[in-house]
């Protein structure tokens, strides 16, 4: 009797029912791979836009919201609409320009010694010192100390009647001085304790940035003939124009809010109103004496912004010459 041998092709029926069943799971998880990797990125940034809308964007438009409508500290449930009257209020005050105009000088003459101190710091960090780990400690002390404190402490320092830096201009025969009332003595001060707070911070940006630099850079202006000097200028400086530019705009926004420094220099009403003149009022304490002091929230949130305008002003300006650089260097 004739026999039949099973052979591979009678196992095609099950094969191919397995293969039916398993093609659609195969389809399923690839439609599921890539809808996890289209999603997934956004659910990772998800919390910070979520943590961004709530203390970042929503008070900016509500703090645009009171700036167009009447509110009162008081009486924080009734509003008024006056449109752009609060905005109208503050620009025909002569006291916010003068607001303005101490902010600005006040900005200038604490950012550009602060950068300038702060990028020869880091040159000298950037070299083999001892004990480097402690020196970078020491220069980054005054950032961690709180601004109420060195606020408090330097006010001690500049005071007019025995002042720390009284005292010791006496030894060389200068008269002392009324820091806290005079207008340019006064901005004096308050940059002074700016640039102490923040030139350790810069210092350990640049000097990050500094250790980015390719050593074969130094090494061929050094074969070159460069003295260290010439290698800060030719080398070291252009390496660093996109961090010099990054500190000028952290600085700029933080002269704009300048406020723990002038409202301590000399305390109490005088602080609160930026001395006797109002001169060294920043934008931060007229901001302050509308909305707390006044309880007129109204012209507080048009103030705000102002900043916020003079901000971007500021930052298109820094745009545009970062390019002209770029565009120089190029």
């Amino acid at each position: 009797m004739a026999t039949t041998t099973p052979t591979r092709g009678a196992k095609s029926p099950l094969t191919g029912g397995s293969g039916a069943a398993s093609a659609p799971r195969s389809a399923w998880r690839s439609r599921l791979w890539r809808f996890d990797d289209k999603v997934s990125p956004y659910a990772y940034i998800a919390p910070f836009f979520l943590v961004f809308g709530a203390f970042g964007l929503y008070p900016l438009l509500y703090t645009g919201w009171i700036a167009l409508h009447r509110v009162e500290m008081t009486s924080l449930d009734q509003s008024e609409w006056v449109g752009f009257e609060n905005f109208t209020k503050i620009l025909q005050d002569s006291e916010f320009w003068t607001a303005v105009s101490n902010t600005f000088v006040i900005g200038v003459i604490s950012t550009v010694p602060q950068l300038l101190v702060a990028l020869g710091l880091a040159h000298l960090l950037n070299y083999k010192l001892r004990a480097s780990t402690f020196w970078r400690t020491v220069i980054l002390t005054p950032y961690a100390t709180s601004v109420a404190t060195a606020a408090l402490v330097f006010a001690l320092v500049f005071r007019a009647d025995g002042g720390l830096l009284n005292w010791a201009l006496s030894l060389v025969g200068v008269d002392g001085i009324d820091w806290g009332n005079g207008h340019w003595s006064s901005k004096i001060a308050i940059s002074i304790i700016v640039i102490w707070r923040w030139t350790g911070y810069n210092a350990l940006i640049y000097l990050a940035a500094m250790q980015a630099v390719p050593t074969d850079l130094y090494e061929a202006a050094s074969i070159d003939g460069a003295s260290r000097w010439q290698q800060f200028r030719k080398v070291t400086i252009p390496a660093l124009r996109p961090t010099i530019l990054f500190t000028i705009v952290i600085s700029t926004i933080g002269a704009m809010q300048l406020f723990g420094e002038p409202l301590l220099l000399q305390g109490g009403t005088l602080g609160s109103v930026g001395g006797s003149e109002h001169q060294y009022e920043t934008l931060s304490i007229y901001l302050f004496n509308y909305g707390w002091k006044l309880g007129h929230l109204g012209p507080a949130a048009a103030v705000a912004w102002a900043m916020l305008v003079l901000l971007l002003l500021i930052a298109l300006i820094n745009w545009i010459v970062s390019r002209f650089v770029r565009k120089s260097a190029a």
